[in-house]
C-alpha cells in the first residue's frame, strides 16, 4: 500500500488542527459560560458551529449531516443549522488526478480507457466520480477517493467525540456513546471500495429480479480499494420530478420506497443513506441506486421489532411495545419513558396506519416533524436523558430522508398497503436464510 494512502501520524496532525480550532474555540466559549453562570444563546452558538464545520469539508461534514437528521442527538437548533451544510466538496484538479489515478492503476492507466473526463461529474465529503469509456465501448462511473481519507476520517472522529462531550456538559436529553460508535464504524466501512463493490454486489442480488430499480455492476479489473469503476447508468436529479403529473411523481415514490425496504424486511439489510446524491431516476421513473457506502445489516429479529413496533401502536399493545423496544436494544424503559419513546414513533409510522391514500405531509411535514423532535428532546431531558441503541441511528437516518424524497415529490400513496405487501407473512426464519446466501453471495459475511 503507498504510504501516502495510510493512517499517518503527519495527516492526522494537519486535520486535528484545522478541526481543532474550529471547535475548540467553540468549546472554550462554551465553558466561559458555563464558569461565570453566563447564559448561552443556543441559536447564536449552533449558527457559529454551522459556520465553523461548514469550512472543513470532508468527513465531519457528512456526520454533521447524519447528526441533523436523527431526532434528539441534538437540540433542534443545532439540527436546524447543521441541515444546511452542503455535501458537495471542490473536487481535484486534473493534475492531482492523474496522480491519484497513477497510484491506483499503474503509470499507463489512461491506456486502459478509451476516454476520461478530466473535470468530476460529481464531488462529495470522500470522492469524486469521474465519466470515463472503457475499451468496450461500455460507459463507466470511476469513483475516486481523496487523499489521505483515513487520516482525516480518524481526525474528524476523534473531534466528534469531543464535540459529543462539549453537549453532554449542557444537555443530558441524549448518550450519544452507541451513536458515536455506530458512526465511527459506517464511516470507517465507506473508505474501503473493496466492501462498497461488494455492497453492490449483494443489491444486485436482492434486486436482480425486481422492476423499478436498477444497480450498477463493478468493473474489478479498473478497481481497487480507493478506486471504484463501475457500469455509469443514465438519469436525473430527483428534484427535477417534482413538477411532473401526480401519477408519475408517485410511481417515483413507490420505486424509492421498495429500493429501500424491500431489501429491509426481505434481507434483513438497508441502505443507511438515501441523499439525493446516492441515486437518480430514468426517464421511465425506475430508479438507480448509485452509492453503496453506507449499508447495514440487522438480525431478523430485529427486523421482526420494527415491525412489532408498529402492530404495538396500531393495536396500542404496551407490552408489545416494550418488547419491540428492547430487541431494538433500549434499556430501563419506564412506563414515562416509553411513553416519549412512543410520541416519536408515532410521528415515524404515522403514514403507515391508516389504509387510504394520502399525502405524507398530514402528519409528517418538516415543522411538525421538528416540533415533534423538540417535545420529545425536552421530555427526555425531564427524565434524565436516553441512550439510544447503534441500530437506531441508520433505520432512523433512511426513514427520515426517505420522508423528505416523498415530500419533496408531493407523492400520495395508500403507505399502508406498501408497507403491508412487504410485511405480510414474514418468516423470521426464512429471512435469516435468505440473508445468509445474499451475504455470502457476494463475498460478506453476517
Amino acid at each position: 500500500m503507498n504510504d501516502q494512502e495510510t493512517d499517518r501520524l503527519s495527516g492526522r496532525v494537519k486535520r486535528y488542527a484545522k478541526v481543532g480550532a474550529a471547535v475548540g474555540g467553540l468549546a472554550a466559549d462554551l465553558a466561559g459560560k458555563q464558569i461565570f453562570g453566563r447564559p448561552l444563546d443556543r441559536g447564536q452558538h449552533a449558527a457559529e458551529l454551522r459556520t465553523a464545520l461548514g469550512g472543513l469539508k470532508g468527513p465531519m461534514m457528512k456526520v454533521a449531516q447524519l447528526l441533523a437528521t436523527v431526532p434528539d442527538v441534538l437540540p433542534q437548533e443545532y439540527a436546524r443549522e447543521l441541515t444546511e451544510l452542503q455535501a458537495n466538496a471542490p473536487s481535484m484538479g486534473w493534475p492531482f488526478v492523474k496522480r491519484r489515478m497513477t497510484n491506483e492503476l499503474g503509470p499507463d492507466w489512461q491506456g486502459r480507457f478509451q476516454s476520461f473526463t478530466h473535470e468530476a461529474a460529481a464531488a462529495a465529503s470522500l470522492g469524486q466520480v469521474h465519466y470515463a469509456i472503457g475499451k468496450d465501448d461500455r460507459e463507466l462511473a470511476c469513483k475516486l477517493q481523496y487523499p489521505d481519507m483515513e487520516s482525516t476520517v480518524e481526525a474528524d472522529l476523534k473531534q466528534l467525540k469531543l464535540i459529543f462531550q462539549i453537549y453532554r456538559r449542557f444537555d443530558s436529553a441524549v448518550d450519544t456513546g452507541e451513536i458515536y460508535e455506530e458512526i465511527s464504524d459506517r464511516l470507517r466501512e465507506e473508505l474501503d471500495y473493496f466492501r462498497e463493490a461488494r455492497h453492490m454486489a449483494l443489491y444486485s442480488h436482492i434486486l436482480k429480479n425486481k422492476s423499478g430499480v436498477h444497480v450498477p455492476q463493478t468493473i474489478q479489473e479498473l478497481s481497487t480499494k480507493r478506486l471504484l469503476t463501475m457500469d455509469w447508468l443514465h438519469g436525473r436529479k430527483l428534484l427535477e420530478f417534482k413538477d411532473r403529473d401526480q401519477e408519475h411523481r408517485n410511481e417515483v415514490a413507490r420505486n424509492m420506497f421498495r429500493a429501500w425496504y424491500l431489501p429491509f424486511y426481505a434481507y434483513g439489510i438497508i441502505h443507511g443513506d438515501p441523499h439525493l446524491g446516492n441515486y437518480s431516476v430514468r426517464e421511465d421513473f425506475t430508479i438507480n441506486l448509485l452509492d453503496f457506502g453506507c449499508i447495514r445489516v440487522f438480525s431478523p429479529r430485529f427486523v421482526q421489532s420494527v415491525i412489532d413496533l408498529y402492530y404495538a401502536l396500531r393495536d396500542n399493545d404496551e407490552a408489545l411495545a416494550v418488547a419491540a423496544y428492547e430487541t431494538w436494544g433500549f434499556r430501563n424503559l419506564s412506563k414515562e419513558l416509553i411513553e416519549v419513546l412512543n410520541i416519536w414513533a408515532r410521528f415515524v409510522y404515522a403514514p403507515l396506519m391508516e389504509d387510504r391514500v394520502r399525502p405524507i405531509e398530514e402528519t409528517n411535514a418538516t415543522a411538525y416533524g421538528a416540533e415533534t423532535a423538540a417535545k420529545v428532546h425536552s421530555e427526555l431531558k425531564r427524565l434524565g436523558g436516553v441512550t439510544p441503541p447503534r441500530e437506531f441511528v441508520l433505520m432512523d437516518r433512511a426513514t427520515i430522508g426517505l420522508g423528505s424524497v416523498f415530500l419533496h415529490l408531493k407523492a400520495e400513496i395508500n403507505w399502508c398497503r406498501l408497507f403491508h405487501e412487504l410485511v405480510d407473512g414474514l418468516d423470521v426464519k426464512a429471512m435469516g436464510e435468505r440473508q445468509e446466501t445474499a451475504l455470502n453471495a457476494a463475498g460478506l459475511t453476517a
